[in-house]
């Protein structure tokens, strides 16, 4: 018997915070991590940071299980510019349970769809998440 792959809905709250994140005017690194309600199939707000940097996210990330991520980050470019992309970044530790790889899998495209982003990135392990990490990943959007 195989499984049939879950997608979860989007709390209504998280979809307008979400919406607010993406016109924010600070210009500091900031970050929304989500995390699933298994008994409510349904991606919720986990916690909210500003003013962090790759590195000290990765911190907030558990190592064992799934999240996602919506990064704000002050990009410098080489020729001097700066932006900030919004990046979507699926957590998906290795040794996470199967069956909550596979929910948070399956909901994964919902949630980038519900949020328009377009730079989604995906990591195995917690310890990648590191500030070369990110510029070299978006190294390739200029």
């Amino acid at each position: 018997m195989s499984e049939s792959l879950v997608v979860c809905d989007v709390d209504e709250d998280l979809v307008k915070k979400l919406r607010a994140f993406r016109f924010r005017k600070e210009t500091n690194n900031a970050a929304i991590i989500m995390k699933i309600d298994k008994d409510r199939q349904l991606v919720i707000l986990d916690e909210e940071h500003e003013d962090i940097s790759p590195d000290d996210l990765k911190d907030e990330l558990p190592e064992r299980q799934p999240r996602f991520v919506v990064y704000s980050y002050k990009y410098q470019h080489d020729d001097g510019r700066v932006s900030y992309p919004l990046c979507f970044i699926f957590s998906s530790p290795v040794g996470c349970k199967p069956e909550q790889q596979m929910m948070y899998a399956g909901s994964k495209n919902k949630l980038v769809q519900t949020v328009e982003l377009t730079k989604v990135f995906e990591i195995r392990n917690t310890e990648d998440l590191t500030e070369e990490w990110l510029r070299e990943k978006l190294g390739f959007f200029r």
